[in-house]
């Protein structure tokens, strides 16, 4: 069976707010899935920086597959599957480490947006996929290429900050039902095909945010930093500063406390 499941969506669209970004988690997940029926998924997964938090939508689809966006020494990594860690400090994890937890935990390890920001491509780890991302910012034929070098299969992710982004990119999966432990397998045995929204309007979306993210700087990085500084979002700006101090990783903990204990 095919199925088509979207590996990168956010729930949290208030940053630097942390009670309102925790009030709106439940109801994020809600408008994703909203969102995900409508166009034909039968999963997402939740893939929030350097945190997971349950979340539910019931029993109706689509599925939600458990994940986190993870903010190594060299830039971000998707951990998708059964048990993702609960919280991640950002920059504390180089990329095999963030590699070794996901597998440890049963969960797959997949390279996002590989050259945005980010130098994580050029690691020494054991990565399961590597992901084409929905807000087109690089090029598709790169990212091709890259995958192909790696020997890794492609996988699509919309990468969703907002509810309105969900399946603008991916993964059509050959899994008999979309449980987080199907997802992983398929990804690992290459049983994935990466699908992208080539219509007018997601190419004008795209453009935007190539330029955005050009202005950013964010386009530029394209050879690795002998000290790398851990680059995106991480933490959302503002809890930090707001719980007045860092939080502890979690990454090996699987009683770790998550975002709604906090």
């Amino acid at each position: 069976m095919q199925l088509a499941v979207d590996l990168h969506t956010h729930t949290r669209f208030f940053h630097g707010a942390p009670r309102l970004g925790r009030a709106f988690d439940p109801l994020g997940v809600r408008m994703l899935a909203w969102v995900a029926r409508r166009r034909d998924l039968d999963a997402v997964a939740t893939t929030n920086h350097d945190y997971y938090r349950e979340l539910s939508v019931g029993k109706t689809p689509p599925g939600i597959v458990p994940g986190i966006e993870v903010t190594s020494t060299r830039g971000h990594v998707l951990v998708v599957g059964p048990s993702p860690p609960r919280r991640t400090e950002p920059g504390e994890l180089t990329p095999a480490q963030v590699v070794d937890v996901a597998h440890d935990r049963g969960c797959a390890a997949v390279i996002p947006h590989p050259f945005r920001n980010s130098t994580v491509r050029e690691a020494d780890a054991d990565f399961d996929a590597i992901e084409i991302n929905g807000k087109g910012t690089e090029s598709y034929d790169e990212v091709r290429e890259l995958a192909r070098d790696r020997g890794l299969p492609l996988v699509g992710g919309s990468d969703a900050h907002y509810p309105v982004e969900v399946g603008r990119a991916y993964t059509v999966v050959d899994a008999d039902d979309p449980t987080p432990e199907g997802v992983v397998d398929a990804i690992r045995d290459g049983r994935v095909e990466a699908r992208v929204d080539v219509g007018p309007s997601q190419r004008v979306v795209r453009a935007a945010y190539k330029l955005i993210h050009a202005r950013k700087g964010w386009l530029d990085r394209q050879d690795p930093d002998p000290e790398p500084q851990p680059p995106g979002i991480g933490m959302p700006p503002g809890e930090q500063e707001a719980k007045g101090g860092s939080l502890p990783s979690g990454a090996g903990d699987p009683g770790g406390s998550s975002a709604s204990d906090r």
